[in-house]
């Protein structure tokens, strides 16, 4: 049922408020764990919503179209989405089973065998390699919007879901509806949405979450994260690079464009520095900026040749007490954010989205209520534990990596080597970075 502009209508001569549009659940933000939810609760009996303050037009996504050109690249310099994230083992399987990967392996995604990581301040590092946990790879760095045009496509025959986009929520009530809790969702325009379930998969500074009242613990990290596209004089070979540096971490994430003529020489970087840092380096001319990250790479890829326009973000830690408030729960960034030094943010979110789904499934399989507080507390504690312990992994790891005293500095650097002689433990952390042996 499409929303009209008009929220009113006549009934007996007289102008009434018209009545609200009702969905079993309503998922707020059309983002890849919002997709991904609602593309997993596609087999089951419920009505479903799918709700985003942008259009789900495939073709409006920024990068959609395979070889797009970005603004001043050339037939030499393909335009990249300068959002990307790297896929892991767990994630992949997900969209496996949603029938989406291929198509995004179809458009454009870089799959790597191999991950270097060293310190800039000694001779510690660490290298991980697929093949020494009998996987084809570690993970795949794929463009945001290719996914979420995958996500799209297949959404748009689902027979359970309406799309209603582009629609942005004002406000939030709880209310009883013949005796049983509803959500009341007043947007910007149109008519009321209502439904037993609310899911808040609308980003880290969800709108849901604030109306909610959900409480949260957070923090900014000091940093401020430099987003762009490169092109290098040598090949990536497939391989991930990450250097902690002093002013914070700098990872070469491998790109492919799918042409064999320079299939190997893009990455997306994501450089995470202190702010001031981070100013001077996104004023920088670009001849100037491309020779300063080359050496911050200690050239491991030769020259930089070509950068796309740079982004830059502060770094924001958050995370919500409570996943669950009577009939709203929390996915992805709404409940969770962490630095992005190990690309694990999504992943978190798409395993939230993942066991959401199970649970809902599993109590509608029992004859429960959607929102049977019992179902939505199963999923927390299957999700918070988890998203908890990887939040404070990576915190530990940044001031691990920030702390210059000498006695720290050796201590990581022989920590680092130490771990990359012990293959036992080296290849537990890989498995693990790649949502595996959970």
């Amino acid at each position: 049922m499409p929303l009209g502009n008009n929220c009113n209508y006549i009934y007996n001569g007289k102008m009434k408020a018209a009545p609200p549009t009702e969905f079993d659940a309503i998922i707020v933000g059309g983002g890849m764990v919002g997709a991904s939810l609602a593309c997993l609760l596609e087999n089951t009996p419920l009505r479903l919503a799918l709700v985003d303050q942008s259009a789900f037009d495939v073709d409006a996504i920024p990068y959609f179209r395979q070889r797009s050109m970005a603004d001043g690249a050339s037939a030499n310099q393909p335009g990249f989405d300068p959002r990307v994230s790297a896929i892991t083992a767990a994630s992949k399987n997900l969209f496996v089973g949603m029938g989406i990967w291929n198509e995004i392996e179809r458009s454009r995604c870089c799959a790597y065998q191999d991950m270097e990581v060293w310190d800039a301040d000694g001779t510690g590092s660490i290298h991980f390699a697929a093949a020494d946990i009998n996987q084809a790879e570690l993970g795949s760095i794929v463009e945001n919007s290719l996914v979420s045009a995958a996500l799209y496509n297949k959404l748009a025959s689902s027979p359970n879901l309406e799309i209603l986009a582009p629609l942005a929520v004002d406000s939030l009530d709880f209310l009883e509806q013949e005796g049983e809790s509803m959500v009341q969702l007043q947007m910007d325009r149109g008519r009321p949405l209502r439904a037993k379930l609310v899911i808040a998969a609308d980003g880290a500074n969800s709108k849901i979450r604030q109306l909610a009242n959900f409480a949260t613990r957070e923090w900014d990290y000091d940093h401020h994260a430099l987003v762009t596209t490169v092109r290098t004089a040598s090949a990536h070979g497939n391989e991930a690079l990450q250097r902690f540096i002093d002013t914070g971490p700098l990872a070469f994430l491998p790109l492919n464009t799918g042409l064999d003529s320079d299939a190997q020489h893009y990455c997306s970087i994501v450089w995470s520095m202190v702010p001031d840092k981070a100013r001077e380096i996104m004023s920088l001319p670009d001849d100037e900026f491309r020779a300063h990250l080359a050496a911050a790479i200690e050239h491991r890829l030769g020259e930089i040749e070509w950068s796309a326009p740079r982004f830059s973000f502060p770094l924001r830690q958050r995370h919500a007490i409570d996943y669950v408030h009577r009939n709203i729960v929390l996915v992805g960034d709404a409940a969770h954010s962490i630095h992005p030094l190990a690309g694990q943010g999504v992943n978190l979110g798409l395993l939230d989205a993942a066991a959401l789904a199970e649970e809902l499934s599993r109590g509608l399989q029992a004859g429960r209520k959607l929102a049977d507080p019992i179902v939505l507390q199963r999923y927390q504690r299957r999700r918070i534990g988890h998203n908890l312990g990887m939040m404070w992994l990576m915190e530990g790891f940044k001031h691990l990596f920030a702390e210059q005293a000498l006695p720290v500095r050796w201590l990581r650097n022989s920590g680092m080597t130490a771990i990359d002689n012990l293959p036992a433990i080296k290849n537990l952390l890989a498995r693990r970075a790649m949502g595996m042996d959970w």
